[in-house]
Parts: C-alpha cells; sequence; structure tokens
C-alpha cells in the first residue's frame, strides 16, 4: 500500500514539473497585452547587435557577460536582434540573467534561416522550446522597400503573413511579430491577418506619443515601439544643442520618449530602444567612429532631423556608459505595466 501511494505521488510530481516547465515557455497574447505565463509583460528592451572594432558588420558576442551587467543594471528585460542567435550558450546566459529575446529574420540573408529559402522554420523549429525566446519578428522595415519584392509591395505582405501562419503551426507558444517602418496601412494590416504583435520604428522627433491613438484607431492588437530613439551627434546646431558629439540631445531625446512610451501602456506593450552599444562599421572607416547620415533635416531623428548611424549607443563601443544611460536607467527601473 505505501510502495503505490509512492508511486502515485511521484507521478504526481513528475506530472507537477511537466506542466510547470511547458508554462515557463508559454508566451500569447490577450487583446492589447502579451503575456508570459498569463502575467502581462511590458518590453523594457534594447536592440542588441554588437559588432567589435574594424569589424565590417560581423556580430560578435565575446562582451556578453560584460554586457548582460549593464543591461541588468539599466533594467532590461528584453533585447531585439535583427538575425536569429544560433548559439545555445549566448540564449542560456540570457535565460540565466531573465532577459528575453525577439528573434529577427530577415528576408533574404543567403540562405542563413532567412524567409527566401524557409529555412528561417528550422530555426524556429530548433529553439521554440527555449526560454530565452519571447517573439518571432519577420522583417524590419520592409514596407519601404518594394524595389525588394518586385516593385509591389504586396508581394512583401504575403510573405509575411505565410510565414506567420507558418511558424503558428510549428510553434503555437510564441505570438510573432514584424518590424514595421511607423503605421502600417489598411493595405498591410489586411494583408497581414496572422501578425499577432506590431513592431513599429517610430522617429517622430522625440515624441512618439501619437502614435498609440492612431495604432487604437485601426487595430485592437498588441503593439510595441520595436525601435526609437535618438544618436549623440549633431550634424548641426539646432534646437539649442550643438553641433558635434552631443551625448545631452540624445539623453534628452530619449527621456521624452521613454516618458511618452510608457505612459501609454495600456496600449502599447513598451520598446526596444535603438540601441545598446554604437556601432562603427556603419559609415566610414570600420576602425573609427565617424558621423554620417542623412542630410540635415530630412528626417523624424531628434534634433537635427540627421541620424548618424554610429552614435545610437546607450553606452559606446567600449562599453563606457554615455549620459543617455541613467536616463535609460530611471525610466526601466520606474516602469510598470
Amino acid at each position: 500500500m505505501k510502495l503505490k501511494n509512492i508511486f502515485i505521488f511521484t507521478l504526481f510530481v513528475l506530472a507537477t514539473y511537466s506542466c510547470n516547465t511547458k508554462e515557463e515557455h508559454l508566451v500569447k497574447v490577450f487583446k492589447r497585452q502579451i503575456l508570459v505565463n498569463n502575467t502581462p509583460y511590458l518590453i523594457k528592451g534594447i536592440c542588441y547587435h554588437p559588432v567589435p572594432k574594424g569589424s565590417p558588420n560581423k556580430r560578435d558576442f565575446s562582451r556578453l557577460k560584460e554586457d548582460i551587467i549593464l543591461m541588468k543594471e539599466a533594467g532590461i528585460n528584453t533585447i531585439r536582434v535583427y538575425a536569429p542567435i544560433d548559439d545555445i550558450n549566448v540564449l542560456d546566459q540570457l535565460v540565466d540573467a531573465n532577459i528575453k529575446v525577439i528573434i529577427g529574420f530577415g528576408y533574404d540573408q543567403n540562405g542563413f534561416y532567412d524567409m527566401a529559402s524557409g529555412s528561417f522554420i528550422n530555426y524556429v523549429d530548433k529553439y521554440k522550446n527555449h526560454k530565452a525566446i519571447l517573439l518571432w519578428e519577420l522583417g524590419n522595415e520592409y514596407n519601404y522597400h518594394p524595389e525588394w519584392f518586385d516593385g509591389d509591395i504586396k508581394n512583401w505582405y504575403n510573405a509575411l503573413n505565410n510565414a506567420a501562419a507558418l511558424i503558428h503551426q510549428k510553434d503555437p507558444n510564441h505570438p510573432v511579430t514584424t518590424a514595421h517602418g511607423d503605421l502600417p496601412d489598411s493595405l498591410a494590416l489586411q494583408l497581414s491577418p496572422n501578425i499577432d504583435v506590431w513592431g513599429l520604428n517610430v522617429y517622430r522627433w522625440d515624441n512618439p506619443g501619437s502614435i498609440y491613438k492612431e495604432w487604437e484607431a485601426i487595430s485592437d492588437k498588441p503593439m510595441y515601439l520595436s525601435e526609437a530613439g535618438g544618436d549623440s551627434y549633431m550634424t548641426i546646431t539646432k534646437a539649442g544643442y550643438e553641433k558635434g558629439e552631443n551625448q545631452k540631445a540624445q539623453a534628452d531625446a530619449n527621456a521624452t520618449i521613454l516618458k511618452n512610451v510608457f505612459k501609454n501602456n495600456h496600449i502599447g506593450s513598451g520598446v526596444t530602444l535603438f540601441s545598446f552599444t554604437d556601432g562603427w562599421w556603419k559609415a566610414g572607416s570600420y576602425d573609427k567612429q565617424d558621423p554620417g547620415g542623412w542630410a540635415p533635416n530630412s528626417s523624424g531623428v531628434p534634433y537635427d532631423g540627421s541620424p548618424n548611424e554610429e552614435y545610437w549607443g546607450i553606452v559606446d563601443i567600449d562599453r563606457n556608459k554615455k549620459q543617455t544611460f541613467d536616463v535609460v536607467k530611471k525610466a526601466y527601473n520606474e516602469a510598470k505595466k
């Protein structure tokens, strides 16, 4: 009789462990919210693409431990990456730090887990049970590039929708998102019903707040800002900020942006600020930091209207904190869903 009771108790413990293990991987959407294990999840995130000095856009995770320490100090709970991380050790370190990942898939990446080859679904199948995964992301601002899709953006939205459907078949426990350039129009929404969460890359000076009412009017799905922020270089003197490297301009812009983000938590699910570290590979020499971007006053980037691509980090390439680091730290540690 005692052996029978022990056997039954053992089965109960195993069943409970199995249920809890499965629950730890469950991410879903409910109305306008992202839920992790049935609890609303607020993305306090950062775009993360660590490329060392002298490298032509070759990502390197050798400083991950150092980066995680800084991320945890800043209150970051999510990173967004532009290409899959095919390294279980990297993903495991993120789990240990309680940091989740939005995994991005490109359309045509020469067959590296991309949509064009169909190999992206192999990655989903390989890592769908990993606790680091928050969302699967398809594309980044492709709505700005119909020329990549035979001049017809409908080809992209159809590919996007079909890929999302395939992910749903393979992995019902993680929602699918896309990083859309600003607000999607009716065509995008109509052709992409399989997208569960819409990421929006929003550069509206230092005030993205208008995007939330606009989104509320067209969709009842969850959304978050997949990119937002300012850089630390002023191409011209403007708005009281001097020309040249100007960390105060970046810090002030991000403070206002994050204030706008987190006062709209009833509609949005947070932000992955752009970006963690400066990227020296984006303009000019790979061995030094170069100003460079669009002409002044030609975009919505604060405060000069010019995205100087190598100056977007909240830390510099040597992991020294910039002025905006403390701004992010304060906003993220105070933010609540």
